[in-house]
């Protein structure tokens, strides 16, 4: 579905919400200067919105170039923003720099809100919770679908119950790690080797380590932990990791599954998809898209995504990533806000399916503006 607009009517008010605190901040930015260059100025109207490390709104840059990854940016200052919490669905901009009761002006009246923030304070049901009080429309899962997709282990025990195939693993929360290492340590070393060592809730491999010898893994649980002190530590899974795209249907339409989707690493330095072979190294990726599998492996990848998406109650967009092993297959996480620069993943499937960036953001706002807020 695309959208049309006359050339009598007003424009789409698109706020792209980007930063943010996470350690996904500069990978926000990037997303964020893919988007905007994509949206046909004729058609939206795009109003910035930076979230600073440390959590302020502050007007955003309009300029798409400065936000590439390759120029690392970082949201640091601006004029304040405030949401209105009532139905007027309006931001509003301090003047003043630090002035408490300064002069105030209207932003805009938004008619959608584009949440393009990755990781914790963004992506976890935070920003949803908020735009569902403002009541306006926003592209992406509402709150519960996005807190359980950004917390592997709640995500990992949604899966298990709807009856889809996980992994094995070990959830650390906390209190587990302070009164009982010894307990968890054991409870590790029946997963075998290699281990992988995760912040729950977090991504972009942000934290990851991957452990092949027992006497590292006291290290890797603390690099997860300056992360997440909520951790999760995985048995590592033979196969192929595949990747498939999801998004809603309209109306009461099924959801819909691009083509698969592989990436091909070759020596990356830490034996696996980290966030420098993601976003920095990338000389040695290649994506395979579609991914070379038999038909009926793709079929029943394919069908499984679809499940999953439905099995945590995802709307408008996402991505499922498996291992497949022969005809083997093993759900291994769901990504809620899946990177989403033109050379992510999950555009590169849906532009191999028939669906082109532009048109794909195109899509996201449509699905947003035809589903209500609120309970639905």
């Amino acid at each position: 579905m695309s959208i049309e607009t006359s050339a009598t009517e007003r424009r789409i008010r698109v706020a792209l919400v980007f930063g943010g605190r996470s350690g996904e901040h500069e990978v926000s930015c990037a997303t964020a200067a893919g988007v905007m260059s994509a949206l046909d100025p004729e058609r939206y109207e795009v109003v910035p919105v930076g979230i600073t490390k440390d959590g302020r709104w502050v007007e955003g840059p309009s300029d798409p170039d400065t936000l590439a990854l390759s120029q690392r940016a970082t949201i640091t200052d601006g004029a304040d923003v405030l949401l209105r919490l009532d139905a007027s669905r309006e931001l509003v901009v301090d003047d003043v720099a630090g002035g408490v009761g300064g002069a105030a002006r209207t932003l805009a009246s938004v008619d959608v809100v584009l949440p393009l923030l990755h990781g914790p304070f963004g992506e976890d049901g935070t920003i949803q919770g908020l735009l569902e009080l403002a009541d306006i429309p926003y592209v992406g899962s509402g709150v519960l679908a996005s807190a359980a997709g950004m917390d592997k282990i709640a995500m990992k025990i949604l899966l298990a119950a709807a009856g889809l195939p996980v992994g094995p693993y070990v959830a650390v929360p906390p209190r587990r790690w302070a009164t009982d290492p010894d307990g968890v340590r054991t409870a590790v070393e029946a997963l075998g080797l290699p281990l992988f060592v995760k912040p729950a809730r977090a991504g972009s491999s942000v934290g990851i380590t991957r452990v092949t010898d027992l006497d590292d893994l006291d290290a890797a649980i603390e690099e997860a932990r300056r992360h997440d002190p909520r951790i999760l530590i995985e048995a590592g899974l033979p196969g192929r990791e595949i990747e498939c795209g999801v998004l809603s249907g309209h109306g009461s339409d099924a959801p819909r599954a691009s083509m698969l989707g592989e990436v091909v690493l070759g020596d990356a330095p830490a034996g696996f998809y980290d966030y420098e072979a993601k976003y920095v190294d990338t000389d040695g990726l290649e994506m395979a898209v579609p991914a070379p599998l038999p038909d009926e492996v793709a079929e029943a990848v394919r069908a499984m995504a679809v499940e999953a998406f439905e099995a945590i109650g995802c709307e408008g967009l996402a991505r499922v990533d498996f291992f497949v092993d022969g005809t083997s297959i093993v759900v291994n996480e769901i990504n809620t806000m899946p990177g989403f620069t033109p050379f992510s993943m999950f555009p590169v499937m849906w532009a191999a399916t028939g669906i082109e960036y532009p048109a794909l953001v195109d899509e996201l706002i449509a699905l947003a503006l035809e589903r209500p807020t609120g309970l639905r």
